[in-house]
Parts: structure tokens; C-alpha cells; sequence
């Protein structure tokens, strides 16, 4: 069964807050390189974590699309609908 979108972005939000060294406020428009300050290779590492915590694999063409964590939680929940 498909999780819902906030229960997505849930799991996306408290994964990131449990990675990074520092409180931030996160939301849908907050931008995963310019205002996190993650690298690709903390991209990478991110995403997979989510992949595992939600038994997904996003494929890479789709993470260079995905510039917010908005975009990121519709992404995941597309995947997860079809899975």
C-alpha cells in the first residue's frame, strides 16, 4: 500500500533533520542544494537512505530533477504509488 504524501514527507524531513549537524527549518520549497548546502555526495547518501526506509529505488535520471523537498516527497510518493 501506497504511503500518503505526508507520511512521506515526514520520513523525508526526519531523515534529513537526523543527518545534519545543525536545526533548520525545512518545507516543500526549501531547495536541497542552495539552501541545505548538501553536496551531490550528500545527495546521494540522503536519497538513499530514503530509498531504503521506503523500500524504493529512485532512479538517477529523476534525483537531477528534483531541486526542492517538495519535489523530492512527490517523486518518492509517484514511486511508491506504483509499487
Amino acid at each position: 500500500m501506497a504511503e500518503a504524501v505526508d507520511d512521506i514527507r515526514e520520513i523525508i524531513f526526519g531523515t534529513l533533520r537526523a543527518s545534519l549537524n545543525r536545526p533548520v527549518e525545512f518545507s516543500d520549497q526549501t531547495r536541497i542544494i542552495s539552501d541545505l548546502g548538501l553536496d551531490s555526495i550528500a545527495v546521494l547518501d540522503f536519497v538513499m537512505e530514503i530509498e531504503d526506509r521506503l523500500d524504493i529505488s529512485v532512479p538517477l535520471d529523476r534525483i537531477a530533477e528534483v531541486e526542492t523537498l517538495g519535489d523530492l516527497v512527490a517523486t518518492v510518493h509517484k514511486l511508491k504509488s506504483k509499487s
